[in-house]
């Protein structure tokens, strides 16, 4: 299956499939500095969650791989850069 990088995703490691993404608000949980889900501009080519700034700390770095590890669709990606 491709992957969809979600339109709003900032250029980076981490980074959202869209066609994955079932807007289950973990990633936010986990990683609220880096993670964001728009319910007021939600239409078929802006759905679900996206990474509107990429770790910048230890910490920050941390919380996006928990986000990962506790998607539950898997539609966190690391491209490893």
């Amino acid at each position: 299956m491709e992957i969809k990088i979600h339109p709003l995703n900032v250029n980076g490691k981490y980074y959202v499939d869209q066609e994955s993404c079932i807007v289950d608000d973990c990633c936010c949980v986990e990683a609220p500095k880096n993670f964001r889900i728009d319910n007021d501009k939600y239409n078929e080519s802006n759905f679900g969650a996206y990474v509107f700034k990429q770790p910048e700390t230890l910490e920050e770095e941390r919380d996006c791989k928990n986000a990962m590890d506790v998607c539950p669709t898997a539609a966190i990606h690391d491209d490893g850069i």
